[in-house]
């Protein structure tokens, strides 16, 4: 029986895993998106009114990836407490093909939990997230 190289292997899974991870793209929800394109306060909770409140969708791009398309599309569904998913809108975004990174303001009326997929205009997922929403 052969022996495994231990050592060997986990640095090689080790690698493995950080060169995949840097080059994935990123949904981030956020308050703000800064002039670098990078999240002001992100998190996975948002407190908005009853009258409804906005927070950002930030897209980024991997290490050395650009969108390569010209729009793109927010499906947003909303999430009960099983996990079915219930489609809820489409939001869609028109972006240059360089651009390496691009948010969108989202307004939400209803709490609740919701999931973001992120398409390209090939209908190409690029990234996806999860958001809960509470009432003040």
């Amino acid at each position: 029986m052969k022996r495994v190289n231990l050592p060997a292997l986990f640095f090689t899974v080790l690698f493995l895993t950080a060169f995949n991870n840097s080059s994935a793209q990123e949904l981030y929800f956020c308050e703000g998106v800064d002039d670098d394109g990078y999240a002001i306060n992100d998190a996975s909770t948002f407190t908005v009114s009853e009258s409804g409140g906005y927070l950002y969708f930030l897209v980024r791009m991997g290490r050395g990836r650009d969108i390569d398309c010209n729009e793109v599309l927010f499906d947003i569904y909303k999430v009960d407490s099983r996990g079915k998913e219930t489609f809820d809108n489409t939001i869609y975004q028109d972006v240059e093909p360089e651009w390496t990174w691009f948010w969108k303001q989202v307004t939400f009326y209803d709490r609740g939990t919701y999931k973001v997929y992120v398409y390209d205009e090939d209908s190409q997922l690029i990234t996806s997230g999860k958001v809960k929403i509470n009432y003040r």
